[in-house]
């Protein structure tokens, strides 16, 4: 008689533990598959899968795995998603958010790879001069001059400080080894300046321009 009335407790209890998973598994999957529409690294939801979920287990075991089940999938998943950027790269695509790549300059067929290049010049009438010739000639599309800047430099063997004009000039990469050799024809000084530096992005129609008013 004892016997029966423990058999007859144990089904209760698996009744009750079915009905409480039953109760959890839907909001739980739900759950599970939206935080990993996004990401491969959620193996530990196999913890909620059907076939262990339907398990007979009691009561306190029921509430247990579910318990190890949830702790499992937050803990590497937020971890792993904040490491590998998931969450930005899912908040940029909802929102529509342009990354920086997209004002790059690799890959629009209407700009160019362009450059910055510093010359300096002894002072204003050279600088002028050597301006002009170089926007006259399409070696750039413009040339911005800098006036009163003062340059200390080693020549020679000793200290040096002169003041000088700086020209910075926005022109095609393709253009430098022309611009520079300009520039050596026509400078005062027997080892000038010129230095270039990359432009990775900015105002698409600049760099548009730039590239109408330079030649090829």
């Amino acid at each position: 008689m004892q016997e029966r009335i423990k058999q007859g407790s144990r089904r209760e209890l698996d009744r009750d533990a079915q009905q409480h998973i039953r109760q959890f598994q839907s909001p739980l999957r739900e759950m599970a598959s939206t935080l990993c529409s996004s990401s491969s690294i959620c193996t530990s939801s196999a913890l909620l899968s059907s076939s262990t979920l339907r398990r007979r287990l009691p009561l306190v075991g029921a509430f247990c795995m579910l318990s190890l089940g949830l702790s499992n999938l937050y803990t590497p998943l937020y971890s792993s998603a904040l490491k590998t950027g998931c969450i930005l790269s899912l908040l940029r695509s909802k929102l529509g958010v342009r990354s920086h790549s997209t004002i790059r300059m690799e890959g629009n067929n209407t700009t160019v790879p362009s450059i910055v290049v510093y010359v300096t010049v002894p002072n204003k009438e050279a600088g002028k001069k050597l301006a002009e010739s170089i926007v006259t000639e399409k070696l750039a599309a413009c040339v911005n001059r800098v006036p009163g800047i003062e340059s200390v430099y080693q020549w020679e063997g000793k200290i040096q400080t002169d003041s000088e004009e700086l020209l910075i000039i926005k022109t095609r990469q393709s253009l430098l080894e022309a611009l520079t050799e300009h520039v050596k024809a026509n400078h005062e000084y027997d080892v000038p300046e010129v230095i270039s530096l990359p432009i990775t992005g900015g105002n698409l129609k600049y760099l548009e321009w730039i590239k109408e008013s330079t030649r090829e």
